[in-house]
């Protein structure tokens, strides 16, 4: 038994040997602007949980109804669950399956094949324990398939935990892009009915002369402008309610409420140090999981390998036999059997080296796709730090916009009220400062947004 359990510690898989990162040694622009030196001291993504990050008490509770509900998460969940029971189902065949048997066979031979020329009735008991066909794992191949399992059982552990990090980001992403749609929608429909009033008036002068239909035309159309995208953003807002609602897997508990992160909030949730692109190997479980497919795909050459070499499987049986129940365990009804076999490869067509290079192609993709995933990861946190570093500095440069457009347009107001500037003037300023507003909104929500993809791509949002 000590010579089985050294052989059976014998693999013919290849040594694991985990490939280089075919990245950069540092992400490119990472500190190089506004954004990085508050990021120097802050604490890292992985380190920080999502009810640490996010401040906003309504997307706390929808994150957390998401985890509950969320189809996709409980479909992840369950692809342990079923990776679980395939590993338990292979590490059973390191062991041998002890069977109890208990059985009664009559029999009939008949009167001409009777060696007294009568017919006559046999009966028989039997009962013991017995091993079926297990396999003396002299080459490894039952051990290869088992180390196969349990880096798949391990992957699909570590692809729900990629799945549960996407599921906070996009929760956190569609709550905030509704809270701007609704923003904007605020927005236009201050500036419709902003436009109305003053559409009624320029009517009223129409009729007694003091404005021209020009006048009139120009101002009816700023004003449906500002109702169509007063409708439009509606519509917006309603499909990004849907989009969160699927999210988190159920209808809201209450009305939208909240509004969009604050320049503060954003530069609290943008403080996350990168640190190292070798540092995602160990933060990102989305990178971990083609790792342990790599490793499956490896332990899966072992089991190849092993088929060229004999198979020794035993089966052995002790009990007792009687013709008698009652008999069944009397002295010297003991019986038993040991049966060896050695089964060696000769001929097979090829399926044993079509197999074995079926399984060095299999681990070759599983590498293709290991250094795949480091390389989008490596993009995503460089596409991250890049809108940390610009974005900031692109909100104050469109609230500036804004700010100056909204003067312009008090000036126009005050020489049209003068009757130094023409109408068109006034009616030119309040469409590009309405397009101003609407600019700073989505700007706003492009930072936002990007300093939650940041917390995702390094790793952040399992707590």
């Amino acid at each position: 038994m000590l010579a089985v359990g050294l052989l059976s510690a014998c693999s013919l898989a290849p040594t694991y040997q985990r490939p280089e990162a075919p990245v950069a040694a540092a992400f490119p622009g990472n500190g190089s602007g506004s954004g990085a030196s508050a990021a120097n001291n802050g604490a890292a993504a992985v380190d920080t949980g999502w009810r640490d990050y996010f401040a906003d008490e309504r997307l706390l509770q929808l994150i957390a109804a998401a985890l509950e509900h969320n189809r996709d998460l409980r479909t992840a969940a369950l692809r342990i669950e079923e990776a679980r029971a395939a590993y338990n189902v292979q590490s059973a065949d390191r062991l041998p399956s002890v069977n109890a048997n208990l059985a009664d066979t009559k029999s009939k031979t008949p009167a001409f094949l009777a060696q007294g020329g009568q017919q006559s009735i046999g009966k028989r008991y039997d009962a013991g324990l017995a091993i079926s066909s297990f396999e003396l794992d002299f080459f490894g191949r039952v051990k290869s398939l088992n180390d196969a399992a349990l880096a798949q059982y391990l992957a699909s552990d570590e692809a729900r935990q990629a799945a549960q990090i996407s599921l906070v980001a996009e929760v956190a992403k569609a709550y905030y892009t509704e809270r701007a749609y609704a923003e904007q929608y605020a927005l236009a429909q201050q500036s419709y009915e902003a436009r109305r009033r003053t559409y009624g008036l320029t009517q009223q002068r129409a009729e007694v002369g003091a404005s021209s239909r020009l006048d009139l035309r120009s101002n009816e159309t700023l004003m449906e402008t500002a109702r169509v995208a007063a409708l439009t953003l509606a519509r917006q807002r309603a499909q990004a309610e849907n989009a969160l609602t699927l999210l988190v897997g159920q209808p809201p508990a209450g009305p939208a409420s909240g509004a969009m992160a604050g320049d503060a909030a954003i530069d609290a949730m943008s403080a996350l140090p990168a640190g190292l692109p070798s540092d995602l190997l160990a933060r990102r479980p989305d990178i971990r999981a083609a790792e342990q497919r790599l490793k499956a795909a490896n332990a899966n050459i072992g089991a190849a390998r092993a088929a060229f070499f004999p198979r020794v499987s035993l089966t052995a049986a002790l009990g007792s036999s009687s013709p008698s129940l009652g008999g069944l365990f009397d002295a010297g009804s003991g019986s038993w059997s040991f049966a060896p076999q050695l089964l060696l490869p000769i001929f097979d067509g090829g399926r044993n080296r079509a197999n074995l290079t079926l399984s060095e192609v299999r681990k070759n993709l599983a590498v293709a796709d290991y250094e795949k995933t480091i390389q989008s990861a490596f993009r995503e946190v460089a596409d991250a730090l890049a809108a940390r570093d610009y974005l900031g500095e692109q909100v104050a440069a469109q609230r500036a916009v804004r700010l100056a457009q909204a003067d312009r347009l008090a000036l126009l107001q005050l020489r049209f009220d003068n009757g130094v500037a023409s109408s068109l003037d006034v009616l030119d300023a309040q469409r590009e400062l309405f397009g101003a507003e609407q600019s700073l909104v989505q700007a706003r929500l492009l930072r936002t947004t990007g300093a939650i993809d940041l917390y995702r791509t390094l790793g952040g949002g399992l707590k």
